[in-house]
C-alpha cells in the first residue's frame, strides 16, 4: 500500500479526511520494478521521485514538487494485479467498509493502520476496485487536487446505480460540510468538490439498458499540457496506446497499467 501520509510531517497546511472527504484523495500504483517504473513515468509525465518510509519498493511521485502518486513494486511479490487504484478521502474507514459490504461490495484488504490514518481496499458490488484513506492527507489538499491528477472515472454498467452505491458509502451530498456535490452533465454522473470536477461516471446512454461486456474499473486521468507527446513517449519507453484523439489518450505502461492523458484544457 502506497498511502503514506507520514510524507507530508513538516508541511505547515494540514488537511485531514474529517474535513475533506468522499472525494478521491490520492492514487497509487502497483507495480513489478521500481526502476522501470520510475523510468517510464518520469519519460511520459515528468515527474520526479522520492523514497517512501514503507520500503525500498515504494515510491512517492511529485510534480513541480507535489506529491501526486504512490508506486508499490509489489505486484510479484505479493501476487496483485498490475494497475492503478483511486483511493477516496473518508472520516472513518471502519464505518465505510461495513457500509460496502452490507450494500454487496467486497472488502479486500484493511483497514490497515498506516500511522497517521488508515487504509483499506474495497471493490464495489460490480467489481471496480477502490481504496480508502482515513487520516491526514498526502500533501496540502488543494495543492494535490489541482496537481496531475485530474480526475477518476468510473466505467460500470449502471452509472445511476453505482452513483447510488457509492453516495451510501462516501456521504456524497450529504449535509455536511466538505462533502461532495453529485449531478448529471453530458451523460454523465459527475462529481464536484468545491466546484471542481473530481470524478465522472459513465455505463452509456440514458435509460439504456446496463451493458454485461463492461468490465467496471476506475480509470485515473492525469493531466498534460501535450496529449500527443505523453503518447509517442509511452511508445517508446516500453508502453502502448490504446486509443487516441486530440484532446486524450489511454496508455498501457510498460508493466501493462491502463491510464489516461488528458488535456489540462479538458477537464
Amino acid at each position: 500500500m502506497t498511502h503514506d501520509s507520514r510524507l507530508s510531517a513538516g508541511t505547515t497546511d494540514v488537511f485531514s479526511t474529517h474535513s475533506v472527504f468522499g472525494a478521491p484523495c490520492w492514487v497509487s500504483l502497483t507495480s513489478r520494478d521500481v526502476g522501470a517504473t520510475e523510468d517510464f513515468y518520469t519519460a511520459v509525465l515528468g515527474w520526479r521521485w522520492r523514497t517512501a518510509q514503507l520500503g525500498d519498493r515504494f515510491r512517492v511521485a511529485l510534480a513541480d514538487g507535489t506529491p501526486v502518486a504512490g508506486i508499490a513494486a509489489v505486484a510479484s511479490m505479493w501476487q496483485m494485479a498490475v494497475a492503478w487504484t483511486a483511493y477516496f478521502a473518508v472520516p472513518d474507514a471502519d464505518q465505510v467498509v461495513a457500509r460496502v459490504q452490507e450494500r454487496g461490495g467486497t472488502a479486500a484488504v484493511g483497514p490497515i493502520s498506516f500511522p497517521p490514518g488508515r487504509a483499506a481496499l474495497l471493490a464495489d458490488r460490480d467489481g471496480a476496485t477502490f481504496g480508502v484513506w482515513e487520516g491526514q492527507l498526502v500533501a496540502n489538499w488543494d495543492r494535490w487536487r489541482h496537481a496531475q491528477p485530474a480526475f477518476i472515472r468510473l466505467h460500470t454498467r449502471d452509472a445511476f446505480d453505482a452513483a447510488i452505491f457509492y453516495g451510501e458509502v462516501l456521504d456524497w451530498a450529504s449535509e455536511s460540510g466538505g462533502c461532495c456535490e453529485v449531478g448529471y452533465e453530458g451523460g454523465e454522473v459527475v462529481l464536484r468538490n468545491e466546484g471542481d470536477v473530481v470524478a465522472r461516471i459513465e455505463s452509456g446512454a440514458l435509460g439504456s439498458a446496463p451493458d454485461p461486456t463492461v468490465r467496471p474499473h476506475w480509470q485515473v486521468h492525469f493531466a498534460v499540457s501535450d496529449v500527443a507527446t505523453c503518447a509517442r513517449a509511452a511508445e517508446r519507453h516500453g508502453g502502448s496506446v490504446l486509443a487516441e484523439n486530440g484532446t486524450e489518450a489511454v496508455l498501457r505502461d510498460q508493466d501493462g497499467a491502463q491510464f489516461t492523458v488528458t488535456s489540462r484544457h479538458e477537464r
